[in-house]
């Protein structure tokens, strides 16, 4: 075997490593009003094909949009701050707070809503979805109406 046709033949099956720096996330990725997303792991950030990962940030006494991220699984961990999440079950508004170390997650097309009550600490979280792109559907409310695909019902 030549060392041509070994470095194809890695090349086939084998990735590379891609090595996002926390200072050089992009913050051109869909965005929900109290909030903002970077993104770190993308199809256009390193050609991921299946998974999208970020950072989201919420100001201190600041409440998120309700929003949904379509077909996608959301999963949150808690970097630093309290920030609360919540979700309407029923009639009910249901809040779940968090802290640091904390995992959350969000199933697709929930409507939902981050709030941080801190009036002086941030709220900051990394965000991983099962979809390579950060999809938001910005919604007037937790009871708004989700439009979702006839065989996801």
């Amino acid at each position: 075997m030549t060392d041509e046709t070994r470095v194809r033949g890695t090349a086939a099956w084998h990735g590379r490593i891609e090595h996002v720096r926390g200072a050089d996330l992009g913050a051109d990725t869909a965005q929900t009003s109290g909030m903002r997303r970077y993104e770190a792991i993308s199809e256009k950030s390193v050609g991921s094909e299946r998974l999208w990962m970020g950072r989201t940030h919420v100001g201190p006494a600041t409440n998120s949009g309700d929003h949904h991220h379509g077909e996608a699984e959301t999963a949150i961990y808690i970097v630093s701050g309290h920030p609360v999440f919540v979700f309407a079950d029923g009639d009910d508004e249901v809040r779940v707070e968090t802290g640091p170390g904390d995992y959350i997650f969000v199933p697709p097309y929930l409507p939902h809503r981050e709030e941080n009550p801190s009036p002086d600490e941030e709220a900051v979280v990394v965000i991983a979805r099962s979809t390579q792109e950060g999809i938001v559907v910005n919604l007037p409310s937790l009871w708004a109406k989700v439009e979702r695909p006839a065989d996801d019902a």
